[in-house]
């Protein structure tokens, strides 16, 4: 489904990625793991559109997609729920997920896919007429994962869905990314839960200083006690 080859990304003058190399393969869970300033989110928003790559090629479905802008990205099917959620706080619940239909879903189609989130998030459809910036914590990274559901993602790719939440909740946001992922999504999951990461990912990369350093399936690198001690802080 995605490929990426030799990526190279920055801001400015900061050279981020420096050469990446990463696939996802249809029904893959690929996790990409690294310290902070590594390059994950900056890899993320490179394939979103939202950077544009120096150098490399990204490949969608056998299609390069670097040069295109985000929302023609989005159109192919490759949706990003962001770090730090980014909802539209005076909207409800409801109108938060229907945003995320805009661009691929037609108005007459949009609550079969809206009931598809309700069933995995079952206290959203108890809050979809509630203002979204009055739901808790856990509540609005449910939402910001079912509004990326709502646009009916070939790829889905999420970017610390389990920062600041509380245990139970990391528990349930885990489970949803599985459930997606057997009913046929493929998934790249940014993930500073490095244990439960692994636990999920069929395959995972680790980012060192913008490049690959360290690649394998998910029980392969928490099996390995050098990758476990220099690269997960395990």
């Amino acid at each position: 489904m995605l490929a990426i080859e030799d990526l190279r990304a920055g801001y400015g003058d900061v050279a981020v990625l420096r050469g990446a190399s990463l696939e996802v393969g249809p029904g893959e869970i690929v996790a990409l793991l690294g310290s902070n300033g590594a390059g994950k989110t900056t890899t993320l928003r490179a394939i979103s559109g939202l950077v544009r790559p120096t150098g490399g090629a990204i490949r969608f479905a056998g299609e390069r997609i670097e040069a295109l802008s985000p929302p023609e990205i989005v159109g192919r099917g490759v949706l990003q729920v962001p770090e730090g959620r980014k909802l539209f706080p005076s909207l409800t619940v409801e109108e938060n997920l229907d945003l995320g239909a805009y661009a691929r879903v037609p108005k007459g189609q949009r609550g079969e896919t809206r009931e598809q989130v309700f069933r995995l998030f079952p206290v959203l459809a108890a809050r979809r007429r509630q203002a979204a910036g009055t739901l808790s914590g856990g509540e609005q990274q449910m939402l910001a994962i079912g509004r990326g559901l709502m646009g009916r993602p070939r790829l889905l790719m999420l970017d610390e869905p389990s920062l600041g939440l509380a245990p139970q909740v990391v528990d349930r946001i885990f489970d949803v990314i599985a459930t997606i992922n057997r009913e046929g999504t493929p998934v790249l999951l940014v993930e500073q839960n490095v244990q439960r990461s692994l636990a999920i990912a069929h395959r995972a990369y680790v980012l060192e200083q913008g490049v690959v350093a360290v690649s394998g399936s998910g029980r392969e690198l928490l099996e390995r006690d050098e990758v476990r001690q220099a690269y997960l802080g395990l």
